[in-house]
């Protein structure tokens, strides 16, 4: 079986489409938690790291105890396995995996009352290029633009912002990765949805490459937000060993 072993708790990493991966990881450690957060929503939970890294935050953070964490995936071998991760994690309690799209999510699933404080998300982002061999891989990976396999239900980045326009609390944040080439894109549709960026993170693999991947942040207009911080993230220096930046990053999580 393989195990993927964190400072808190230990991801199964066996029958999920996508495994433990660095964008999810960066993600989970770069959204943000304030003790005020009830209600977290993670779209395409996998494995369930990422819910799992925002629940070890918010243990230590939250002013109160009843606070819940819901991952959906509509792959059911990835609910199956971040089920059995979210049991034995220490935060059991506060942890449900459901087998289900963000469209049928919607559709039949009650928002909590004032809404979700996060929406969080490593969505899929290619269209119809660059197929996987693997069915299950590449439904996890692509946006559904046609090339989805035949009974599954597509997500892309627009999908989680419309829902979010409607399910997200006042003082909520939305916190996605994309490859860096979407930027445009996926900032001028957040507009469309009422989403100013906060916080932008461009991630580098090494410092002669360019700019590969985005965490954006982005929360309501109107919360009177200025220009968005801007930072990038090296992960590796020229020796392959992780950056100074990237080792403070995960330090809380990995051994």
């Amino acid at each position: 079986m393989g195990i993927f072993r964190f400072k808190r708790f230990e991801v199964r990493n066996d029958l999920s489409a996508m495994k433990v991966n660095t964008d999810g990881v960066l993600l989970g450690a770069v959204t943000e938690v304030f003790p005020r957060d009830r209600h977290v929503l993670d779209v395409g939970t996998g494995t369930g790291t990422v819910a799992l890294m925002v629940a070890q935050r918010l243990e230590a953070v939250a002013e109160s105890g009843c606070w819940m964490i819901q991952g959906i995936d509509v792959d059911a071998p990835s609910v199956q396995e971040a089920s059995e991760n979210f049991s034995h994690s220490p935060w059991w309690d506060h942890l449900s995996a459901l087998g289900t799209g963000l469209r049928s999510f919607a559709s039949c699933g009650p928002v909590p009352e004032g809404g979700y404080d996060i929406i969080v998300s490593n969505p899929p982002y290619y269209d119809n290029s660059l197929n996987a061999p693997d069915a299950r891989r590449n439904s996890a990976r692509h946006t559904g633009g046609g090339g989805a396999p035949a009974g599954t239900e597509s997500l892309s980045y627009r999908d989680i912002l419309e829902y979010s326009s409607q399910a997200l609390s006042e003082l909520g944040r939305v916190s996605l990765i994309l490859p860096s080439d979407q930027e445009k894109a996926l900032i001028r549709y957040a507009g469309m949805c009422g989403f100013v960026p906060w916080k932008l993170l461009r991630i580098k693999s090494v410092e002669r490459k360019p700019v590969s991947r985005l965490i954006v942040r982005f929360v309501r207009k109107g919360r009177g937000v200025g220009a968005p911080l801007e930072e990038t993230l090296t992960l590796l220096d020229e020796k392959g060993k992780r950056t100074s930046q990237h080792a403070s990053l995960i330090t809380d999580y990995y051994l």
